[in-house]
């Protein structure tokens, strides 16, 4: 029955509020400690912390004019005018900011997707890079110091890159390049890469006593006095590395012709055709009136050799060095 007394009825009623809303409460703080603080009061909630982006550095570099070269940060929209150029942009990771690229621009194959601004020789759409808006006009030493000075005088900045006379060179050219688009850790990366692979071909060679005498071809259209590599070039760098002697070494100037007659003399073990592209071959030369005499010829050493590894001063010279070694040395890569 119940208590009629409705001081009574009330009495229980508190004490068992009492009871549920301690039960309740133990089971809300059970969950806050589990699920995290959703279940406390706004006010009791903290704000996250608000996500502090970095202002990029100002870029000022010494170029190979000796200018002054400023961005105000690591360029986003780069012109190369040079084949080079763009094979290092695109080796450091910088690809994606490069807006337009010179004809020759051929490597790597994304590269040919992006437009074209014509080349030095025929002249540059200059209204076409003004238009692009590029915050760096990338140069190399194949550029005139005037074609420098036009885009300056258009509004562009301009980075002159001198060409390396050494792999390690090369290198520094890739850090620099780098720290002009905002990419030197992935260039170091590579960097380390790259020494790796130079240090283990220094290595099998470093004992070759048999140093052959090499003729590079690179242009034949005068089968009398064909075009090659003088001294100071990039293939006599790394013909030198590669433990071998140039057949041009003694003649003046970087890219010359050399006489049959010279040619005949000196003798050379070894052709590299670099004009294979131009669809010589080894077939052809042993067709030339005069040339069955030579050694090369008579002991079929003659090989067609993709010049764009050894004529362009970027990251692929190493593969030119590997390529080389291995032509000129074979029997320590066996």
């Amino acid at each position: 029955m119940f208590n009629a007394n409705p001081g009574v009825i009330t009495g229980s009623y508190s004490r068992l509020e009492k009871i549920v809303n301690r039960k309740l409460y133990s089971w809300l703080v059970s969950c806050s400690l589990l699920f995290g603080t959703f279940v406390l009061p706004a006010c009791a909630q903290q704000t996250p912390a608000p996500t502090i982006v970095p202002t990029p550095k100002a870029v000022v570099l010494t170029d190979g004019l000796e200018r002054t070269v400023e961005l105000a940060q690591p360029a986003q929209r780069v012109v190369s005018l040079a084949a080079s150029n763009t094979e290092i942009l695109y080796a450091i990771g910088a690809g994606d900011q490069v807006v337009a690229r010179d004809a020759y621009s051929d490597y790597p194959e994304e590269a040919k997707v992006v437009p074209s601004i014509g080349d030095g020789i025929n002249g540059f759409d200059k209204e076409m890079i003004v238009s692009l808006k590029p915050d760096l006009v990338l140069a190399a030493e194949i550029n005139t110091p005037e074609q420098v000075q036009e885009y300056e005088d258009l509004g562009m900045t301009v980075y002159w890159l001198k060409n390396p006379t050494s792999l390690e060179e090369m290198y520094e050219n890739l850090r620099i390049v780098a720290k002009l688009t905002g990419k030197t850790e992935k260039a170091e990366a590579l960097i380390a890469s790259l020494e790796s692979r130079v240090s283990a071909v220094d290595e099998v060679i470093g004992t070759v006593s048999d140093q052959p005498t090499v003729f590079y071809e690179l242009d034949s259209t005068d089968v009398s006095a064909p075009w090659t590599a003088g001294p100071g070039t990039f293939i006599d760098l790394l013909m030198k590395r590669a433990r071998s002697s140039n057949a041009a070494a003694e003649l003046e100037g970087q890219w010359v012709q050399m006489s049959l007659e010279a040619i005949l003399k000196i003798n050379p073990q070894i052709i590299l055709l670099g004009d294979a592209l131009y669809g010589v071959t080894p077939e052809s030369v042993g067709e030339r009136p005069g040339w069955e005499t030579l050694s090369a010829v008579s002991e079929s050493q003659i090989y067609p050799f993709d010049d764009n590894l050894v004529s362009r001063p970027g990251p692929r010279l190493v593969d030119g060095y590997e390529m080389l070694a291995k032509l000129l040395h074979p029997e320590v890569f066996e």
